[in-house]
């Protein structure tokens, strides 16, 4: 079992002093979240809070994805960095590729791709981009992503996207894996025909045991089920050495730990100092124990 450190909408200036504590106490990676820009008037509705509000967004910093991971990289040396999900679809997949194998170059492949599709018709609008078929967009999207980063020459032909044989240098040395988010059985259908695992957006324990059931059969389904595959969950499970056995032999590889509630309205007070604590508590009461 692997666990990840969350946090996020904290003070930009905590991060690289968290990536380098996290990665001291045992932690394997470091989940990163993906924000563009927030609405000042949408009709949307949050689907990781109860009643679906996002007010709890506004005014909080977000660095964007790449500038912090290549940020938090240049200071660690082993502590992987997982996007917690990148906006795959709002943005140019040609650019994404470049960046992401920029960063695995950089970093010695320390770079996890979670991907899903926002929420938010808002970023669509601003970045150009048409809400419609979006789903369909994001396969394209994935598919482009693999191919420019192999590392040869890539061409594509779809519906949204059009490419001549092009190469991209330098390529990582390793395939950067595509973690898929996302609840729907769409997403999980898209985790099980083309990523190489999938990402738990938070739930209830029997929520969370049907999503892995059907998972288990949508890669039967799509014929993927001897492939590597990685789980990664948000748990209460996750915060007890019995909890983590239980998850790993419900086939969850990777468990995200987060050790504050992040969908409160207003800044994040707790200083960085007790958040190193609690990090660090946690790395020698359950990682120390629930792992090798």
């Amino acid at each position: 079992m692997r666990f990840t450190y969350a946090e996020a909408m904290t003070d930009p200036s905590y991060y690289l002093p968290l990536a380098r504590a996290a990665e001291a106490a045992g932690y394997a990676s470091f989940s990163v979240a993906d924000s563009l820009v927030y609405p000042k008037e949408s009709d949307a509705s949050y689907p990781y809070t109860a009643d679906g509000d996002r007010a709890f967004l506004e005014d909080k910093s977000f660095i964007e994805t790449f500038v912090l991971v290549a940020a938090m990289g240049a200071v660690t040396s082993t502590i992987r960095f997982t996007p917690f999900v990148l906006k795959l679809p709002v943005r140019p997949p040609v650019l994404v590729a470049k960046q992401a194998s920029s960063i695995a170059c950089l970093t010695g492949n320390r770079l996890g791709l979670g991907v899903g599709l926002s929420p938010w018709p808002e970023d669509f609008a601003v970045m150009g981009v048409p809400w419609e078929r979006r789903g369909k967009r994001m396969d394209e999207a994935i598919e482009m992503f693999r191919g420019l980063t192999s590392g040869g020459y890539f061409e594509y032909h779809g519906e949204f996207y059009d490419l001549p044989p092009v190469k991209m240098s330098p390529a990582p040395t390793e395939p950067i894996p595509v973690l898929v988010g996302g609840h729907s059985d769409a997403a999980l259908r898209r985790a099980a025909r083309l990523g190489d695992g999938w990402m738990h957006g938070g739930g209830d324990a029997g929520e969370l045991d049907a999503l892995l059931a059907r998972l288990a059969a949508l890669r039967a389904e799509e014929g993927t089920a001897e492939r590597p595959f990685e789980v990664h969950v948000i748990s209460y499970d996750a915060y007890t050495v019995d909890g983590v056995r239980r998850l790993a032999d419900k086939g969850v590889t990777d468990l995200i730990v987060g050790f504050r509630m992040p969908y409160i309205k207003g800044p994040d007070t707790e200083p960085l100092t007790k958040k190193i604590e609690h990090l660090e508590r946690f790395a020698e009461s359950v990682i120390s124990k629930a792992t090798p």
